[in-house]
This record gives C-alpha cells, sequence and structure tokens, in this order.
C-alpha cells in the first residue's frame, strides 16, 4: 500500500513538473511585434539638388505641433516648388496629414513623411501596417530626403503628368488630382489637403515662389533703425516669419536662433540692419 502512495505522489510531482515546462514554452514562443525596420546592403541615394553638399540635417529639429512642422519644411517645400513644379502648399499639406505632422511612426522611425510605399526601393525599408498589414515602406537617413523623393516619385509616374498641366497656385485642383490619379484612397481626401492649406495660409508659400502679391502688415516697432517685433502669447516663428514675409531661416539668422523656441515678451528682429550690409 505504501508503494501505491509513494507512486502516485511521484506521478503528480512529475505531471506537475511537465505542465510547467509547457507554460514556459508557451511563454517563449510568444510572438514579437511584426513591425520592424529592414537595413539592406543597397542604399538608394535620393539627388538633393538645389540644397548644397552642406545641408543642415533636419533630424535634430524637435517638432511638437503643426507649427513647428512648418517652420522646420517650408523653405524645403518652397525649394521643391522652384526646381519640380509642384505646389509647396500641395507638399506640405500632404507632409502634415501624411505623418501627423512629424510624429507618426513612419516619419519618426524612418523619416517618410508621405507614406511613400517601396515599389521599387532598393534602400532601408520598414514594415508597417497600413491598408494591409505588414506593407513595405521606404526609409530614409533625413527627412529632407523624402521630400526630395516626393517630388520624384510625382514627376517620373505617367499617372501624375496631368497634374503638371495645373497652375501653380491651383491648390485645389492639385488636391483634386492627386486623388483622381490614385494618390489615395480616402474619398476626402482633397478636402482635408484643402483644409489644412487654408487654415496655414500654405497658398502664400506659393505666392512667394511665384512672385505673387504679398499681404503687408505694420504692426512693428521701430527702434533706432531696425523693426523689432515682440513676441505675444500664441506666437511662432513661424507665424512671425508669415507676418513679415520672411523665411524662418531669415529670421532665425537675424536674431542669432539656432531652434525654434521663443518667449513672450522676447524682442526679435524682423528686418535686417542696413548696417548688415
Amino acid at each position: 500500500m505504501k508503494k501505491i502512495v509513494v507512486l502516485l505522489v511521484l506521478g503528480l510531482v512529475v505531471f506537475s513538473c511537465g505542465t510547467k515546462k509547457v507554460a514556459t514554452r508557451k511563454k517563449e514562443t510568444r510572438k514579437e511585434p511584426t513591425e520592424r525596420v529592414v537595413i539592406p546592403k543597397n542604399t538608394d541615394n535620393v539627388p538633393l539638388e538645389g540644397y548644397g553638399s552642406n545641408t543642415a540635417s533636419t533630424n535634430s529639429v524637435e517638432i511638437n505641433s503643426t507649427e513647428d512642422y512648418l517652420a522646420a519644411f517650408s523653405s524645403i517645400a518652397q525649394e521643391e516648388m522652384r526646381l519640380y513644379g509642384i505646389p509647396a502648399s500641395i507638399t506640405l499639406a500632404q507632409g502634415i496629414l501624411e505623418s501627423g505632422s512629424g510624429k507618426g511612426r513612419l516619419s519618426v522611425e524612418a523619416n517618410n513623411h508621405f507614406g511613400i510605399k517601396c515599389h521599387d526601393w532598393t534602400g532601408d525599408r520598414i514594415y508597417h501596417d497600413d491598408d494591409a498589414l505588414q506593407e513595405c515602406f521606404r526609409k530614409y537617413v533625413d527627412a529632407k530626403y523624402s521630400f526630395r523623393d516626393h517630388s520624384l516619385f510625382l514627376t517620373t509616374r505617367k499617372r501624375y503628368a496631368d497634374l503638371f498641366e495645373l497652375r501653380k497656385n491651383d491648390y485645389k485642383g492639385w488636391a483634386k488630382g492627386l486623388k483622381a490619379a490614385g494618390y489615395a484612397t480616402d474619398r476626402k481626401y482633397p478636402d482635408k489637403l484643402i483644409s489644412l492649406i487654408e487654415r496655414y495660409e500654405l497658398y502664400k508659400l506659393d505666392e512667394e515662389v511665384l512672385g505673387g502679391n504679398v499681404i503687408a502688415y505694420n504692426d512693428t516697432v521701430k527702434a533706432n533703425e531696425n523693426e523689432v517685433y515682440v513676441v505675444v502669447k500664441g506666437d511662432t516663428l513661424y507665424s512671425i516669419s508669415r507676418k513679415y514675409n520672411l523665411t524662418v531661416k531669415e529670421l532665425q539668422d537675424m536674431n542669432g536662433l539656432n531652434g525654434t523656441t521663443i518667449s513672450i515678451g522676447q524682442a526679435l528682429q524682423v528686418k535686417p540692419s542696413t548696417k548688415d550690409y
């Protein structure tokens, strides 16, 4: 009888150990997240004509808002317009929408601001769930390469050829044309682009490139030979630069600013002193 009891106890111990091992194996075989980045040996080099070899990286720019996004990328979008004829307003509105103002996963981890998929891409790539699971998207070393690739993407594909027959300041036509050409599946895509362009007055960037009329503002404070603007609540470098028909870079250079951070009550020079020339 004692032998039977001993055998039963041993059997229970063995069974218990086996159960723990199975449970452990199940934990060990848990699937890892499927989204991943792949870095192949061959890398696409997107030409950056117009920026120069010493162009600063955009990766160090801190983006906390749509205004920050515009401050960082407006001049790049305007340069793309000069070189490739795509309205800067359209490029920026697409960037804001596709990248979540630079805060979406593809833009943060892959510098991909336009959701451009791999297609014939042989460079770095990132896999991300979009219309389907684990779709392949292009990954860039710097965000400025994403803007250039966006220009090349539109200018080298026949289905977008009709867009370039439109006037460069016809942002509504471009927004509708992108949807008609199959750039996006969202039927409200044109309306979203147009809404962003009008909310942030991005059409003014197109006017600057095209040499159109510029709105004059007169709320400057005269100080010696300079015109000075005092920062108030809600101001950003981008909004101030738009007021005085300057680029953010010009405003930064005038005031010795390295970033986009400003504070209420700060006096900013908004017109270069004649002593500088």
